[in-house]
């Protein structure tokens, strides 16, 4: 087990320090839970952190089982066996995904203010969240960055089903996994200390890495 997602984040910086000190490499944080790792990854290796906001997409009357998950940049990603054996209409979906768009827009402006999308053209992009489950959300990420042409993609994560991790190897060269237990049941089982991140720990701890860092977001 973890401590908590700062020590979730140290672990996996000893994991990626062959990328330590490279001007190309960026972290990409996704929000909320997956900042405060990210930000002891891009402490670790002195670079740049970011997020990249991806919304799950909620089955109706379901919310917490994932049908699919949208990403900035307009990238939305289904999982059709879900969506198939529920027989969520056209419609429903078209419907949920509005809604998480306007949430989606809602945290780019909260997290990211003014300040602009870092260029990923032909940059080393670290993804990270404190945990993953079925991947949906970061299908859609990994999908989103794909779109902008980056010369690497890096998943980094404390812990997720082996299965997940393996599939997540088939779309990006590099997978680090540091824990894949059989029994996964919830990311919160693996960390003694799992508290919700909010919006302004988020906004702080991008504050502080931009600050700390601001010439390596110029590019």
């Amino acid at each position: 087990m973890f401590q908590d997602r700062a020590e979730a984040g140290r672990k996996l910086a000893e994991r990626l320090a062959h990328y330590s000190n490279r001007s190309d490499v960026l972290i990409l944080a996704l929000p909320r839970g997956g900042v405060p790792v990210a930000f002891e990854v891009a402490e670790a290796l002195k670079a740049p952190l970011d997020v990249l906001v991806v919304r799950k997409l909620g089955t109706p009357g379901q919310e917490e089982l994932a049908m699919g998950a949208i990403a900035s940049g307009g990238v939305r990603v289904l999982h059709d066996e879900v969506v198939r054996t529920l027989g969520i209409s056209a419609r429903e979906i078209e419907a949920v995904t509005a809604k998480a768009q306007k949430e989606l827009e809602r945290r780019e402006q909260t997290y990211r203010g003014d300040r602009p999308f870092p260029d990923l053209h032909g940059r080393t992009l670290i993804v990270v969240d404190d945990g993953i489950a079925t991947g949906t959300t970061m299908r859609a990420a990994i999908a989103a960055l794909k779109e902008q042409h980056p010369s690497r993609l890096v998943v980094a994560i404390p812990v997720a089903p082996l299965s997940t991790c393996e599939e997540l190897k088939m779309e990006v060269p590099e997978v680090i996994c540091l824990l894949t237990p059989e029994a996964f049941y919830a990311i919160s089982l693996w960390y003694e200390k799992f508290p919700q991140t909010s919006d302004g720990e988020v906004k702080d701890l991008l504050e502080r890495a931009a600050r700390e860092r601001p010439a390596a977001l110029k590019r």
